[in-house]
């Protein structure tokens, strides 16, 4: 059992980890590429599409595909849903905060964070919306559910104490790490702080509640939605 578990998380770290060694050797020419509007936008967005997939989704569902297992054994479920929900926008208080004092928010749009969303909204229906289900399947979805399962293939591992959770702590910092929150400027301080307060906070709440459509939610109405 512990031999497979070892296998899954090394699989879904390995993936990710060559996504984020690609995406941050190319990030230039990607992003220099991805607005270019002489370029069409679809091959603008396939770059950018591939990376987040390789990041957050080709992991996790591989490892999901092999064991034959359901997101339901992942906390898909009903039960303890409004708790988890409540419980994951509680621990998003303290990001919501540092984003409209350091005068972040620019209005409420799920996944504006990803430079190509508001684009692909003004083309033509239904282009649009399918576009718009992609960028929400994959870095909603998809991102919220990397780190519910990465999260309990850790603590399946090292079970859980009171207040220390190591999946928890390891998924925190991985989001710290792949959003470039590193450095010792005051601001980025204070952001690197509240997200660890986000995803420690969100993890302790699946693992409580066996309940993930809260760590979904907070992709949708939190992270880059303002």
């Amino acid at each position: 059992m512990k031999k497979s578990v070892k296998m899954d998380i090394t699989i879904i770290m390995a993936i990710s980890l060559i996504s984020a060694i690609l995406y941050i050797s190319l990030e230039g020419i990607i992003m220099e590429y991805g607005r270019e509007l002489s370029n069409p936008l679809l091959l603008r967005f396939m770059p950018v599409l591939a990376i987040q997939l390789g990041m957050s989704v080709l992991g996790i569902l591989f490892v999901l595909l092999k064991n034959k297992e359901k997101l339901s054994d992942y906390g898909l479920v009903k039960k303890n849903a409004a708790s988890s929900i409540a419980g994951c926008l509680l621990v998003s208080i303290p990001t919501v905060v540092f984003l409209w004092l350091t005068n972040d928010i620019h209005g409420f749009l799920p996944f504006q964070g990803m430079f190509l969303t508001k684009e692909i909204l003004q083309v033509a229906f239904p282009i649009n919306v399918i576009g718009y289900l992609i960028i929400a399947l994959v870095w909603g979805f998809g991102e919220g559910m990397f780190y519910v399962v990465l999260s309990k293939k850790i603590n399946t591992l090292k079970q859980p104490e009171k207040f220390w959770n190591l999946g928890a702590f390891i998924c925190a910092m991985i989001a710290i790490t792949i959003h470039g929150m590193i450095g010792f400027d005051r601001k980025t301080i204070i952001e690197a702080i509240t997200t660890f307060v986000l995803m420690y906070g969100s993890v302790l709440i699946y693992d409580k509640t066996a309940n993930a459509w809260g760590n979904i939610l907070i992709f949708f109405v939190v992270w880059n939605a303002l």
